[in-house]
């Protein structure tokens, strides 16, 4: 049975104002598990958990919620708030001649996103199409008309070259989702689509869907810190008078999930998060001032030039002269330790993350519901084909 959006939203919000102190910890600030955990007696837990422990309660939420209760009361009711049932839908019969330019996770994403799309007719209008994968299958399944925006004209050239090829009725759009160009695109007869869609790209899409009028709209929210300004400002009226405030760390706090990674890119996270602590341990011994300093993202090549290299670009990004020599295997010791504790700390921010991401999204889901639209929530696949498998699915009333 579905579920109710605003109370859903009311209980996670309420839950997720009270616990702020445990979730809004920006771990890399801290130079001390203690020191970022307010409870001596769960500091004391985590500490003495192994790396075996850690890695299980990483892989089982059920198991963290547990182990975590004790300390954190809400844990049990935050972790059932969180559960979505999979939409209903109807599978996807498509040659595989389809999926041949496409990788296979993102095929299947593909696919369980438009087996959850709702019966119309068409025309579709698809946001933030890339080359048009998913526009390409739905003109093809659907037998529909479908107008497929996107700001990367070598995408588009792409797009069209595939539609051709295929014999798909599809129109590409060169434009940028934030002008009043693309506002035109928005008709009352359409059902628009994203999948993926980033930060603002959505939100401006279901403002669009609202002030056009459309007929309806299908999206699975993605990286909800991409946004214009430095916090976000929630949709609807219920989000409004919230008084959370999320700034981009917080927002970036679902995203910290993967579920994807091969072990070559799982290995060099883990390097580079020690590497970016050690760096920090050594700029705040340098500049004798012990508060964290930001460093830009990085080129995954620059990981195999040695830990040095590694500093002295991100010194020279922060206008920081370090020492000749640099003493890698002390300051390295120093990141492998606090990563470890960053490790732990994480297993409580975790905690935290589908809730808050059900928050972000049933904003969105409530801003739809409240223009008249009548909406679901819930989950197009499973997790291990991606963690961001939120779908919202809104036909006007």
């Amino acid at each position: 049975m579905p579920f109710v959006l605003s109370e859903r939203f009311s209980r996670l919000d309420a839950l997720l104002t009270a616990t702020t102190h445990w979730w809004q910890i920006q771990p890399y600030h801290h130079t001390a598990l203690a020191d970022a955990i307010a409870d001596p007696a769960l500091a004391q837990a985590l500490t003495g958990l192994n790396d075996a422990q850690v890695q299980a309660l990483e892989a089982d939420g059920e198991a963290r919620q547990r182990w975590l209760a004790p300390w954190i009361p809400p844990a049990r009711e935050l972790h059932a708030l969180s559960q979505l049932a999979p939409l209903d839908g109807v599978p996807v019969q498509a040659s595989a001649f389809l999926a041949r330019d496409i990788p296979g996770r993102k095929w299947a994403q593909i696919l369980a996103f438009s087996a959850a799309l709702p019966a119309h007719a068409g025309p579709w209008l698809e946001w933030c199409a890339g080359k048009g994968h998913l526009g390409r299958l739905v003109a093809l399944t659907r037998g529909a008309a479908v107008t497929s925006l996107e700001w990367q004209s070598a995408l588009c050239e792409e797009g069209r070259t595939l539609a051709l090829r295929d014999g798909a009725c599809q129109h590409f759009v060169h434009g940028d989702a934030f002008s009043p160009e693309a506002m035109a695109l928005i008709e009352a007869d359409q059902h628009a689509l994203a999948l993926h869609a980033c930060g603002d790209l959505h939100t401006t899409l279901i403002e669009r869907v609202v002030a056009g009028q459309a007929r309806g709209v299908t999206l699975s929210p993605c990286c909800y810190h991409l946004i214009r300004g430095d916090h976000y400002q929630p949709l609807s009226r219920a989000g409004q008078q919230s008084t959370l405030r999320l700034g981009k760390g917080e927002l970036r706090l679902p995203l910290q999930e993967t579920v994807t990674a091969g072990a070559r890119v799982s290995r060099l996270r883990e390097q580079e998060v020690v590497w970016r602590l050690a760096f920090d341990s050594l700029q705040r011994a340098v500049r004798g001032v012990d508060r964290y300093l930001a460093v830009p993202n990085v080129q995954k090549s620059l990981l195999g030039e040695g830990f040095t290299a590694f500093c002295r670009w991100a010194a020279e990004r922060r206008d920081l002269t370090l020492p000749e020599v640099i003493d890698e295997g002390y300051w390295l010791a120093k990141g492998r330790e606090r990563a470890a504790w960053v490790r732990r700390l994480e297993l409580v921010q975790s905690l935290f993350r589908r809730p808050l991401e059900l928050w972000l999204v049933l904003d969105r889901a409530l801003r739809l519901e409240e223009a008249g639209y009548v909406v679901e929530v819930g989950e197009f696949c499973a997790r291990p084909l991606t963690p961001r498998n939120i779908l919202i699915r809104a036909v006007r009333g």
